[in-house]
């Protein structure tokens, strides 16, 4: 069996791969140049950052791919149309990035609950306040709904249970989850919005998804609320968000991701002074390769002897 393996990963995989006999390798890069032939490859293993045109060059030189993995968990941006005319089975990294992004979005909570943008710009001053002129905050009883109660939705919710806050989500398929408090339908999430201190956004980017946060939903959140996005920038309606922030619908956001990336310098976002902007780096952790690497052996190891793959992704539902 030949598996098209990234070459940036070859130092990591090689040494794992090379005493199985049974298998060869084409190495591809990141521009999809494969070291090798790959016209009789089965297995499909791409590098981060996987552009259509790439994409359409390994699908035009491996006719006979059934398994791709993608390491990263969103899969918005492979679906195109000649993928889709192959009986490809698509898997992806889901659940590797969990536990940084988790503990990024409890970063984002208590950057706001505890007020740092003004106890860094009091340390910057060399001023002394009292903390009782200051708006520092508990997060014990405080309400966080996270819109997406996948992998990472769980980690976040482990987490936020761990600091006595109520935790609610959202899912396709909702259904009673450890420490969540309850879990409502994909639909039924909005009514919660009046009630809530705290939304993370954790939902695969779809076309149902998308800008699924605009005017109408930020107006119904609390003035008070803080919104945490971590999952595509584009699930966000940008524009009414900025508004929002602007004009006091709700305190503050804080953003992992956004529509247009890297963030243009002329966007808004980066000057106002109640949003907390990060590079899309929530999910990085030099844990990653490792987790990355074990779950797609794992998956080979089951490919080979005929069990079920982990991660499938249903490709009409986005994720």
């Amino acid at each position: 069996m030949k598996l098209l393996l990234p070459k940036e990963f070859a130092s990591i995989l090689e040494p794992k791969l090379s005493s199985d006999l049974e298998i060869e390798i084409a190495w591809v890069d990141t521009h999809g140049d494969i070291e090798g032939d790959p016209s009789d490859a089965e297995v499909y293993f791409n590098w981060f950052y996987l552009k259509p045109d790439t994409l359409r060059k390994v699908l035009s030189a491996s006719p006979k791919l059934k398994w791709h993995h993608a390491p990263s968990a969103g899969v918005n941006h492979i679906p195109i149309p000649e993928y889709l005319e192959r009986e490809i089975i698509l898997t992806n990294g889901a659940g590797t990035f969990a536990i940084p992004i988790a503990e990024f979005v409890l970063t984002y909570i208590l950057y706001h609950a505890k007020s740092l943008p003004k106890l860094l710009d009091l340390q910057a001053d060399h001023a002394w306040q009292k903390s009782i002129e200051l708006p520092i905050r508990e997060l014990s009883d405080a309400t966080l709904l996270i819109i997406g109660a996948g992998s990472i939705g769980q980690e976040i919710a482990k987490r936020a249970a761990a600091f006595g806050m109520k935790v609610w989500g959202s899912r396709r398929n909702p259904e009673p989850m450890p420490n969540f408090e309850k879990v409502v339908g994909a639909d039924e999430w909005r009514v919660l919005l009046p009630e809530t201190d705290y939304v993370v956004l954790a939902t695969p980017l779809t076309p149902e998804t998308k800008h699924l946060i605009d005017k109408t939903v930020l107006r119904l959140m609390r003035s008070t609320a803080y919104l945490i996005n971590v999952a595509r920038g584009a699930v966000v309606d940008e524009a009414a968000l900025i508004t929002a922030l602007k004009e006091g619908w709700i305190a503050g956001a804080g953003l992992d991701t956004f529509e247009t990336e890297p963030l243009p310098p002329e966007s808004a976002l980066w000057s106002l002074p109640n949003v907390l902007i990060t590079p899309h780096c929530s999910g990085y952790s030099p844990r990653i390769p490792e987790r990355m690497i074990a779950l797609f052996l794992d998956n080979l190891k089951r490919y080979q002897t005929g069990q079920p793959l982990r991660n499938i992704v249903d490709k009409s539902a986005g994720y």
